[in-house]
């Protein structure tokens, strides 16, 4: 029974927090009562009225007695409608009409509201301060509700545009319900003490809800501590709420506060702000106005483990907690409520849990305080000033965002100089011109635009001026001369006819607020000035301070910075990895996958797994093959070793950290097309695999923190490993060597694949009692392959075809990115309706695509035209992004084109239909083509999915070589895949995922490498003698011929082509390092022998030759820049040719004395890239797929490459195979860590027992110890003519 009581109180305890709100006990539900329409005429008042008829009297709504309704005496944005309620009330909606029978009406107007007719705010709609809008006609009437509603005494309604034929003419009415209110007033050294209930079941929930207005912009509002450090606290820093929480630590000193909340700005505004502060033991939601921040603390402290007692308004007693020695609250408390107790209501009884200290009284003094608003850059204050006295003293207090500004500008009288004062860099400076002497500057305080209000004095007589800028004072000498205060001071700006030597000034205007000015000893009474009785002024509004936080809340996002000025904000993104005007946009690609496509080798590369999403990127390491591999490492340890253990105890629980958090794995994961974990193992002496009860005694946890008891590519539950998968194990008894009870070492290869589980964070093995076993293992990097939406299309095959998918909801930022191609002229990509606004992106003509949108401004448009046009059926890539500051649209790598944002415009983005893709709500104007890889703020769309049920479209799309095909270099050829493409390198001198991979050897002295063509024709069956078939079947009228070397010997015989007829081509480096090239078509004639003195080329550094003969031209490229051409005279047919030779030849009968010499001295160096035709003889030797044509003599190392420098400091490219077992498979199963140096990929032994011994999959990388001093010094080749198939080592 009493877990069943205790259950029942806590339900009760958990009451929603609406329960205990005094908005929702004290005010009916319906509150839309009119509330003007019973009012006296004498409730209403305005700035002016045309005539007694038109006063604001006659302004109820649908009235039409007077003229039927207000009119001002001039029809200016300086005018005004006010209404006083008779106390304060909530107001929820408002009407207005124009003036009854008459062409007046206001188009709109903005609404303010205050409590003691002193100090106005302006209601904001959304987060904008766009006016409401008003009417179109005299008669019909604009309703407005108010969200949220508010609470006040007087309302104005302030006009900003009217019907251009008429005046202003305004009918109103408000609507809303009475408010209760109970107020309790600090005066900064007062304090309030309840003392709870002392019951000893303490509540699960604390709830404290209240309203405040501040007199002054620092004071503590509330405060509760406990026996041990614990504390909360409410408090009012700078016009910012901050809540301390400190969940108590003996330890620590009670100064040190885990957790500290800041919400709201500008909060000493003197007008009222909401706060609502939830516990529940260590979650905290804190609530300021609109604002919310939500917060889990960590551990097992409870935040309502405090005293019994809760000071409201300071800290009354002293020395209780040491650490809050800050300054009480000056200001009123509204409707305080603890755990649904009205505090003040037992305060104002004299209850005995109230303890009142100081000056505590129940009512709120109305601020007395007029500010001024400079609204913009030319707005400006003339007053009168002191003339006559001998002396400037000017006082107020201002608050901007702004870090310059034209402060206030003075004459003095008979010319005798003028004076500026002026914010520049944040800082305030003076500035004293006088006839004949240099100007006198004076600067004061610093950051004075942090939005703060600070006071100014600013004085100059006789022999120096001083300014005091808060605490900061700045004094300078003057020369002795008489100062007399001019006539007129000017404030912000200056007349437009004004001519001083300083009011006209480049900085502009004050932008900001201005209050208790004071020029000598007589206080500026703002107010007289809006009546036209004192001073001018332009573009003002008194009696009001509307600044703002255009910082609160950041539109800043991904952790950009904000800052702001009057106007408008900006965001700082570095380092956040993000850029646009929003920190919005992610600077890096999705995916290894989206690299590759740009053309990217291997390498370690961000990638940001859900673009603009809110996941962060994080370093990864592609490794491009013919797919795209991501590779994660984990931070754990390389091998973890295993002994013996008593039975059942764990042997080892190892956990795997990786470079990426929770959420980025599993984005990069599901993004993936496979994903697979390898654990190798090697065991000693077996353990059995399971408990005597066929408990597992190894486990493993996968990302979701669930435990899996499988093992390798099986389902899961299986627990096989790979060998019990392939049927190999060494004991078929067992599904895992390692489980066979021999007593030697044995290994298994597990492969994990189930993606949905990976990555793996630990792993556990316990011992089921054998003492001397032992084992170790090591655990992979995680492996994904491809990218599912980088591919993923449809195809549309009608204009009336169309995908729909739910609402996009980017009301604030919205971004759309994907490809197109069509060969159509226009067509709608995409498109999404509300009531009134809409966005659609389309292509609307053969070099066009535009970006429209409506927000509640208006139509916007963005379009980028293209010098080609984009129906050229190619992939064209479209990003377009709107927010609250603009919008922005590229194409491809056109220029961006950018839209500002209208200032203090609509902001949000309201969509409610479904959102089309390919077509239109109206089926018109559909597009015809294809659309890939779509997504809207990072979230990929399915596109295929939804086409397999859609008529006239179809998942998928052909034809990606059109735009991907230049990726393939070297000659190689693009294959189209289902998704993407793939480079064939089959005629290339170069490997890799596109033929850029140069394939190099070096070459010790005496060596060589014999290419034998025959091998590539078939013999006729009734050919009498082998030379007659080749004369039929090798006879060259062209070739192509491209190399790469380095060396410093001479003479060189970089290459030779030999022919069973005797004729050859040599390409040799002469004695002085000229290239040489000799070409004998005709055995009866003389070799037709051309030099090339580009430079000496045996210089040590790597030079590439082009050779391009057509019949008789030659054309010869050297570095792709410097080009002959020669014309033979020998011949045009290349005739049986025969073989094509590297290095030294041994018999090159026929030949010229040059080339014999070249020939016998060989070449001595590093060969790469080496092509004749379709022939890669380097790519045949090093990269056998086939049956072998190559003879190798001598020494010959591969080389990672030919280029100067390429043994050290080279980046990462490759990954090298270490896994158990993983020897010989393809795709990532070779692939475990980067190199450190690229010349450790691939190195290879071609060895002198008669067979080319490279394995195409299985290549002993060279460790960095290993690495040879020089390249003679690397793996050798030693062979003779073969023919057999190559066999692998490892």
């Amino acid at each position: 029974m009493a877990s069943v009581a205790w259950a029942v109180l806590k339900v009760l305890l958990l009451l929603p927090t609406q329960t205990w709100s005094p908005v929702g006990a004290g005010n009916p539900p319906d509150c839309d009562a009119p509330l003007a329409s019973a009012l006296p005429r004498s409730s209403f008042s305005s700035s002016s009225e045309l005539s007694s008829s038109h006063g604001p009297g006659f302004s109820r709504l649908n009235r039409r007695d007077g003229a039927g309704g207000w009119t001002p005496l001039v029809s200016n944005k300086y005018q005004w409608l006010q209404i006083d309620l008779g106390e304060r009330m909530e107001v929820t909606a408002v009407a207005t009409q124009g003036g009854y029978g008459s062409s007046d009406w206001v188009t709109s107007y903005l609404l303010m509201f205050s409590d003691g007719g002193r100090n106005w705010k302006q209601y904001r709609r959304e987060e904008s301060i766009w006016g409401f809008p008003g009417n179109t006609n005299a008669d019909s009437v604009v309703h407005y509700r108010l969200q949220p509603p508010f609470e006040a005494r007087f309302l104005r309604f302030l006009p900003l545009a009217w019907n251009p034929r008429g005046r202003i003419g305004m009918r109103i009415e408000v609507y809303g319900c009475a408010y209760k209110s109970e107020v309790v007033y600090f005066d900064g050294q007062s304090a309030l003490l309840y003392t709870l209930d002392k019951n000893p079941l303490k509540p699960i929930r604390d709830v404290i809800s209240l309203k405040f207005k501040a007199m002054q912009s620092n004071g503590i509002l509330l405060h509760r501590e406990g026996q041990h450090g614990n504390h909360i606290t409410l408090e009012l820093i700078k016009g910012k709420l901050v809540f301390f929480l400190n969940s108590g630590n003996a330890k620590l000193p009670s100064t040190i506060a885990p957790v500290t909340l800041t919400l709201g700005s500008l909060l000493d505004d003197q007008h009222w702000h909401s706060v609502l502060i939830e516990l529940l033991d260590t979650q905290v939601n804190f609530t300021v106005d609109k604002h919310t921040h939500h917060f889990q603390a960590k551990g097992d402290s409870s935040y309502l483990d405090l005293n019994f007692e809760i000071s409201f308004g300071g800290i009354p007693t002293p020395g209780r907690s040491r650490a809050f020695t800050r300054k009480s609250f000056h200001g009123c408390l509204e409707n305080l409520y603890y755990n649904g107790v009205d505090v003040t209501e037992l305060a104002k009884k004299h209850k005995p849990q109230i303890l009142m200290m100081g000056n505590v009284s129940f009512s709120c003094p109305q601020p007395q305080t007029v500010p001024v608003t400079f609204l913009s850059s030319r707005s400006y204050l003339a007053l009168p000033g002191n003339s006559g006295e001998d002396k400037v003293s000017v006082t107020f207090q201002f608050r901007t965002w702004n870090r310059a500004g034209h402060l206030l500008f003075g004459e003095l009288r008979r010319g005798s100089g003028s004076f500026v004062l002026f914010l520049k860099d944040g800082k305030l400076k003076l500035s004293l011109f006088q006839p004949g002497q240099s100007p006198r500057n004076v600067t004061a305080g610093a950051g004075l635009n942090d939005g703060q209000w600070h006071s100014v004095s600013f004085s100059a007589k006789w022999s120096h001026m001083n300014v005091v800028v808060d605490d900061d004072t700045a004094v300078q000498p003057l020369v002795a001369v008489l100062i007399d205060s001019g006539d007129t001071y000017y404030f912000g700006g200056c007349l437009d006819n004004s001519s001083g030597s300083g009011c006209k000034s480049p900085l502009g205007g004050f932008q900001g607020c201005l209050r208790l000015i004071t020029i000598g000893d007589k206080a500026v009474d703002p107010i007289l000035v809006q009546q036209g009785a004192l001073g001018s002024f332009r573009d003002l509004q008194i009696d009001s301070c509307g600044i703002t936080d255009r910082c609160l809340p950041s539109y800043c996002e991904h952790g950009g910075e904000c800052s702001q000025s009057w106007d408008t904000f900006s965001c700082d993104c570095l380092g956040t990895g993000y850029t646009g005007e929003t920190c919005h946009s992610s600077l890096y690609e999705q995916s290894c996958e989206a690299h590759k496509h740009r053309g990217n080798p291997s390498g370690l590369y961000y990638i940001d797994a859900d673009g603009s999403g809110p996941l962060g990127p994080f370093l990864v390491y592609c490794n491009m093959t013919d797919a795209a591999w991501t590779v994660v490492r984990h931070g754990g340890p390389d091998a973890v070793t295993l002994r013996g253990a008593p039975s059942g105890h764990p042997r080892s629980a190892v956990s795997f950290a990786y470079a990426a958090d929770a959420g980025q794995l599993r984005a990069s994961v599901n993004l993936a097309e496979r994903c697979e974990q390898r654990l190798a193992l090697r065991c000693g002496t077996a353990r059995r695999p399971d408990s005597r009860d066929g408990t597992p005694l190894s486990w493993w946890v996968g990302r979701t923190n669930e435990t899996h008891t499988y093992w390798g590519g099986s389902l899961p539950d299986a627990q096989k490993c790979t060998c019990g998968l392939e049927g190999n194990c060494i004991d078929s008894q067992y599904y895992c060597n390692c489980d066979a009870g021999r007593n030697e070492w044995t290994s298994d290869t597990i492969v994990l694949s189930q993606k949905e589980h990976l990555p793996v964070t630990q792993i556990v093995m316990t011992d089921a009692g054998q003492p001397h076993s032992e084992a170790d293992y090591t655990l992979g990097p995680l492996l994904c392959r491809g990218d599912k939406s980088f591919w993923n299309s449809a195809s549309f095959n009608t204009e009336t075809s169309y995908l729909h998918f739910p609402a996009f909801h980017g009301e604030l930022t919205a971004d759309v990115c994907f490809f197109f191609k069509t060969t159509v002229s226009s067509g709608v990509f995409m498109e999404n309706l509300g009531i009134t606004d809409f966005i659609r992106i389309e292509l609307r003509a053969p070099t066009e695509v535009t970006f429209s949108f409506d927000v509640g401004n208006g139509p916007c448009e963005v379009t980028v035209q293209s010098p080609t046009p984009f129906n050229d059926n190619q992939w064209h890539h479209v990003r377009a992004e709107r927010n609250v500051k603009g919008a922005s649209l590229q194409v491809d790598q056109l220029p961006q084109k950018m839209q500002p944002a209208p200032a203090d415009g609509h902001v949000r983005l309201q969509l409610n239909s479904q959102l089309f893709i390919g077509g239109t709500a109206t089926r018109q104007r559909g597009f015809l083509g294809c659309i890939r890889s779509l997504q809207l703020n990072g979230v990929a769309l399915d596109l295929e999915e939804r086409a397999t049920v859609t008529p006239g479209v179809e998942p998928g799309c052909a034809g990606h070589c059109s735009t991907y095909g230049h990726l393939c270099r070297n000659g190689g050829r693009c294959r189209e895949k289902r998704r993407g493409v793939t480079c064939d390198c089959a005629f290339s001198a170069y490997d890799g995922p596109f033929c850029s991979n140069e394939i190099s050897a070096y070459f010790a002295t005496g060596s060589s490498m014999t290419y034998h063509f025959q091998e590539h024709y078939t013999l006729s069956e009734n050919s009498s003698s082998l030379v007659s078939s080749l004369h039929r079947d090798v006879t060259l009228t062209r070739e192509m011929i491209t190399l790469s070397f380095r060396t410093t010997r001479t003479p060189s015989l970089l290459l030779y082509v030999s022919s069973f007829y005797e004729e050859y081509l040599s390409v040799i480096l002469a004695n002085n390092g000229s290239l040489q090239i000799r070409y004998k078509l005709d055995r009866h004639q003389n070799p037709d022998a051309f030099t090339f003195d580009f430079k000496n080329m045996a210089d040590g550094q790597l030079h590439q030759v082009k050779i391009n003969r057509e019949e008789a031209v030659v054309m010869v490229e050297v570095h792709q820049s410097a080009k002959k051409q020669v014309i033979l005279s020998s011949g045009t047919e290349f005739n049986a040719v025969k073989s094509l030779i590297l290095g030294k030849v041994l018999e090159a009968a026929g030949a010229d004395p040059d080339t014999r010499r070249a020939a016998t001295s060989g070449f001595t160096g590093c060969l790469s890239a080496v092509r004749f035709g379709r022939a890669a003889p380097l790519k045949a030797a090093l990269r056998p797929s086939g049956p072998s044509r190559v003879t190798v003599r001598g020494h010959v190392a591969p080389m990672a490459r030919c280029a100067a420098g390429a043994a050290s400091g080279s980046p990462a490219r490759e990954l090298a195979p270490r896994l158990a077992g993983g020897a010989g498979r393809s795709g990532p199963a070779d692939e475990g860590e980067p190199l450190v140096n690229a010349d450790r990929r691939d190195s290879a032994v071609i060895g002198d027992t008669g067979f080319l011994r490279i394995g195409r999959a299985g290549f002993e990388l060279l460790a960095s110890s290993d690495l040879p001093a020089s390249a003679s010094q690397s793996a050798e080749i030693t062979g003779v003519s073969h023919h057999a198939r190559p066999s692998l080592i490892f």
